[in-house]
C-alpha cells in the first residue's frame, strides 16, 4: 500500500517506460510511411478508431471497478481479522486463569495470521509480480515473506513438534486453528472452560476459519481470465489503429500554419498518439496491478503491516511490554 500523498510522475513514468517505448514504435511505424514513403492510402476513417477507442474505454472502466472491489473486499477481510483478534486477545485473558495456556493460544493465533499471510503470498500463474516492470519496482520496497523464512517466523510463536508437523500440512493456517479447536475442546473437558465461554470461543474461530476461506477465495480466483484478456486486446487494437486515424487529421492542418511548420505538422501524430495510448494502457496497466491484492505488489493491502500492529496490541494485553514495529517499510510503500 502506497502511503505517501501520490506517486511522482517520474516514479509513473519509471513503470510505464517500456509501455511508452512500444507506443513510440506503433506511432512512429505509420508516420514515417505515410509522410516520407508518401504512402497516403494508410489513413483510415477517424470514426472506426474513436468507435473502437469508446469500446476499449468501457472494458477498462469495467475491469478497473471489479478489481479494485476484490482488493477493496481484501481490505475489508483483514479489518475483521484485526478486529476479532483484539476481541480473541480479550478473551483468552478473562476467561482463563492460567497464563501459560493463555500466552500459548494467543502465540498460537499470532502464528496463524503469520502462516496465513505467507500463503497468501505465494505466488499464482495468473500474478503480475513477475512481470518486468513489477519485478523491477521491487527495488523501492521491501516484502517480508520473501525476506523471512516461513519456519524462522513462525518459530516466534509455537516451537519443537507442533512447527514440524504444521509445516508439513498443505495448509499451516487451517492445522493452527484446528489446533486451537483440539486445545479449547480439552481444557472445557478438564473443567477449566465453561460451556458459554468455550462455545464463544469457538464462534470466534469459525469467524477466523471463515476469513481465510474468504481471503483464499480471493487469492486463488484470479480476475475472469476472458475479460482480462478481451480488455487487452481492446485497448491494444486501439493503441495500433489511433496513429493510422490521426495521419489525415493532422495533415490537413498544413492548410492553416505557415513557414517552417508548414507540410510537417503530421509529425504531431507521434506525440499524440503516444500521449492518448498512453492514457489507456496505463489504466489497463493499474487495473492489473490491482487485480491480486495479496500477491506483493505496492498497492497491495498491507497484510505483513496489519499483522505486525495486531501483534503488539494482542500482546499489550497479556501484559507484555516494550514492543517494538517487527518490519521496516521504505519508500512510503507499506506491505
Amino acid at each position: 500500500m502506497y502511503t505517501g500523498r501520490s506517486y511522482k510522475i517520474s516514479e509513473f513514468l519509471f513503470w510505464t517506460r517500456r509501455t511508452i517505448l512500444r507506443l513510440l514504435l506503433i506511432g512512429a511505424t505509420p508516420t514515417v510511411l505515410y509522410q516520407l514513403f508518401d504512402l497516403k492510402w494508410l489513413s483510415i476513417p477517424w470514426p472506426i478508431v474513436a468507435f473502437m477507442g469508446t469500446a476499449a474505454a468501457f472494458v477498462v472502466g469495467f475491469k478497473n471497478q471489479q478489481t479494485y472491489n476484490r482488493t477493496w473486499e481484501a481490505r475489508d477481510i483483514w479489518g475483521a481479522i484485526i478486529s476479532s483478534s483484539r476481541a480473541w486477545a480479550m478473551m483468552c485473558r478473562d476467561f482463563m486463569d492460567d497464563r501459560e495456556i493463555t500466552q500459548k493460544i494467543i502465540y498460537r493465533h499470532l502464528a496463524w495470521l503469520t502462516a496465513l499471510r505467507y500463503q497468501l503470498r505465494t505466488s499464482q500463474n495468473w500474478e503480475t509480480t513477475g512481470k518486468a516492470y513489477n519485478k523491477e519496482y521491487t527495488q523501492f520496497y521491501t516484502i517480508p515473506e520473501k525476506e523471512i523464512p516461513v519456519k524462522d517466523a513462525l518459530s516466534k510463536y509455537i516451537t519443537g513438534e507442533e512447527l514440524e508437523k504444521v509445516l508439513l500440512q498443505n495448509s499451516p493456517a487451517t492445522q493452527l486453528l484446528s489446533n486451537q479447536s483440539l486445545l479449547l475442546t480439552k481444557l472445557a473437558a478438564e473443567g477449566k472452560l465453561d460451556n458459554p465461554r468455550f462455545f464463544e470461543m469457538q464462534k470466534t474461530l469459525r469467524e477466523f476459519l471463515s476469513y481465510q476461506g474468504r481471503c483464499e477465495k480471493i487469492k486463488n480466483f484470479p480476475y475472469p481470465r476472458q475479460y482480462a484478456t478481451v480488455n487487452r486486446i481492446f485497448v491494444w487494437l486501439f493503441c495500433i489503429l489511433l496513429p493510422f486515424a490521426m495521419l489525415k487529421e493532422f495533415n490537413n492542418l498544413n492548410d492553416y500554419v505557415s513557414g517552417a511548420f508548414k507540410g510537417h505538422m503530421v509529425w504531431l501524430v507521434i506525440p499524440f498518439s503516444v500521449l492518448i495510448s498512453w492514457v489507456y494502457t496505463s489504466l489497463e496497466q493499474v487495473g492489473e496491478s490491482t487485480e491480486n491484492p495479496f500477491e506483493g505488489n505496492a498497492n497491495d493491502v498491507p497484510i505483513s503491516e496489519m499483522s505486525s500492529s495486531v501483534e503488539i496490541d494482542m500482546r499489550e494485553i497479556l501484559g507484555e511490554g516494550d514492543l517494538a514495529p517487527a518490519f521496516a517499510f521504505r519508500n512510503n510503500i507499506v506491505l
